[in-house]
């Protein structure tokens, strides 16, 4: 496919696409089915009578048929593909494979993919094309998250500004990871009903979230500041959970892992960029320097998605290629799959389904709620070091605000030794194997987990007791990497896992894994000062060491008996071999 046909079809699919489609009456990006010279693929024509077909609106449809060989597959040439569609493409082989539609029980047609290759199908789509649209998810979670932390720096203005205490003024931080915890329980399941899709919840809830920014930054009232950001933090959440969705949409399940450590990379490195362009900028300029970066960071990137970002939801695709086959045949029995399944449901009723559903599965699935709550715990424990460091760097090394920013680069660091390391296990041995003799158990994903697992712990006892003047800064932040690094592999095994063994409520889990972590760090921001004044901060951060044990435990539990545990839950797939 050559790269601007693929760029068509990606700003057709955007908002901006759409929108010049609504002002234009669909005369411009049109799709397939719209374009004079489209032919209905043979299989489809003779799916449909004569009488099914509306003469007046394309005559050259309508051919006497008779509906058998429902199940048929045929195999053509290139020349031949040519009919189905629409725009050239290269297949394997030189050849097509062409499906031929399903019939349900009560006579309706179902839409699909015309054929195996289908460059509708986002798992078609190029690699360029996908990588793309991978970069604007990873950019667009980054930001998100970069917003969260650049607010630390502020933490000291806020108390000048509205004479409140220090942990008042760390409801900033607290309230707006609180918010993109909460927010992908409502926005999750809403981009999973095939009437909206994803692109409609990405959009509207980012321009929010740009907007809301600008008074962020503005406001003079210390009540609407934290009201603010806790809106920031809501309305930038869909990414939060949606991403990982959007991802396994682009990508199959031997490449999605690939793509999650890009994805799981931004949103580990977001946090620890926030002290690092705040630091500077804060202590030159004043407090709002922070909320400003926050505008300049997520401007482009809502611009990139209001020009670039397609639909990616496969069951969306199919739905509106539906409508659009209605109207060019006038039968009204080419039905998705979606439609018909939730033909007897409203939106609310689908909604409130995939709320109450991740909530069930994690009371009543061990497995589900060990993930959930050791993510929580990881989590939390990575938010408290933006409080621990201003109370170690600066008094044991003397250091600035702006140098204590740098320091958050180790978690940076810690994360691309991570990708390269979890990358390369992945490319190396995972993946050869996976091919030669297949996925086996869901826990095998769990496997590089089981030595990391005692990162997390190591990092945080040689941070607690190496971070004094007498030992260099360097080693106390080795800790820090160890642990960053460790946390990143253990939400790449944690977040394959949930996909693998629960796929049918696979993004509603994302957002109640979102909202457990996002908990357990709103949380920890609050108690994490309180923690360190009156334990000091050795002593305090062994605390959250002792509690990363528990992971060690936990791991090793899920990784042996995992598949018991699946094999007596009503929700889980279950994997023999």
């Amino acid at each position: 496919m050559a790269f601007g046909e693929s760029l068509h079809d990606v700003v057709r699919d955007a908002p901006l696409g759409q929108l010049v489609r609504l002002f234009t009456n669909n005369r411009l990006f049109q799709y397939p089915e719209e374009r004079p010279d489209f032919k209905l693929p043979e299989p489809w024509i003779r799916m449909l009578s004569d009488a099914d077909i509306d003469r007046t609106a394309r005559p050259e449809l309508a051919m006497p048929s008779t509906i058998s060989n429902l199940n048929v597959v045929e195999v053509v040439e290139d020349s031949n593909a040519a009919e189905l569609d629409i725009e050239s493409k290269e297949f394997p082989e030189g050849k097509s494979t062409r499906l031929t539609p399903k019939i349900t029980k009560d006579g309706s047609i179902l839409v699909d993919w015309y054929y195996e290759q289908d460059i509708a199908n986002p798992h078609n789509w190029s690699n360029l094309r996908r990588a793309l649209l991978a970069l604007i998810i990873c950019l667009y979670t980054f930001v998100v998250y970069l917003s969260s932390a650049i607010y630390s720096s502020s933490t000291q203005g806020v108390m000048e500004k509205f004479g409140v205490s220090n942990l008042k003024a760390t409801l900033g931080l607290a309230m707006y990871v609180l918010g993109y915890g909460v927010g992908p329980l409502l926005f999750s399941p809403l981009s999973e009903i095939p009437r909206i899709g994803r692109n409609p919840i990405y959009i509207i809830t980012f321009a929010i979230f740009v907007i809301l920014s600008i008074p962020t930054a503005l406001v003079n009232n210390f009540p609407g500041l934290i009201v603010l950001r806790f809106l920031q933090g809501f309305f930038g959440s869909p990414c939060l959970a949606a991403g990982g969705a959007s991802m396994s949409d682009m990508y199959s399940m031997i490449n999605l892992p690939f793509a999650m450590i890009a994805w799981v990379g931004a949103m580990s490195c977001g946090p620890s960029f926030g002290p690092l362009l705040s630091g500077f900028a804060v202590p030159a300029e004043n407090w709002r320097w922070s909320l400003y970066e926050s505008i300049w960071a997520s401007a482009p990137v809502l611009i990139a998605l209001f020009i670039f970002m397609p639909e990616t939801s496969g069951p969306n695709i199919l739905l509106r290629r539906a409508q659009r086959l209605r109207k060019l045949t006038g039968s009204q029995k080419l039905m998705s799959q979606s439609e018909i399944d939730q033909s007897h449901m409203n939106v609310s009723s689908i909604a409130i389904d995939a709320l109450i559903k991740p909530l069930e599965i994690t009371i009543k699935d061990p497995a589900v709620l060990f993930v959930q709550v050791y993510s929580g715990i990881v989590y939390g424990i990575y938010y408290s070091y933006f409080e621990v460091f201003p109370l170690v760097f600066p008094v044991y090394y003397g250091m600035n605000l702006g140098e204590v920013g740098l320091v958050f680069i180790c978690i940076a660091v810690g994360c691309i030794f991570a990708i390269i390391g979890y990358g390369s296990l992945l490319y190396f041995v995972i993946t050869p194997r996976i091919k030669k003799v297949g996925m086996g158990p869901q826990e095998n994903v769990l496997l590089p987990g089981l030595p990391i697992s005692f990162g997390p712990p190591l990092g945080l006892f040689m941070f607690a007791w190496t971070a004094r003047a007498s030992i260099h800064w360097i080693v106390p932040t080795i800790g820090v990497t160890i642990y960053a690094g460790s946390i990143f592999t253990l939400l790449q095994c944690m977040f394959l896992y949930i996909p693998l063994s629960y796929p049918k409520y696979a993004a509603s889990l994302f957002a109640a894994n979102d909202f457990f972590r996002s908990a357990l760090a709103s949380g920890s921001i609050l108690f994490a000062h309180p923690l360190y004044h009156n334990l000091g901060f050795a002593k305090g951060t062994s605390v959250l060491g002792g509690l990363s044990i528990i992971g060690i435990i936990g791991m090793f539990l899920l990784y042996f008996y995992g598949a018991k545990l699946r094999a007596l839950s009503r929700f889980a797939t279950y994997t023999k071999d």
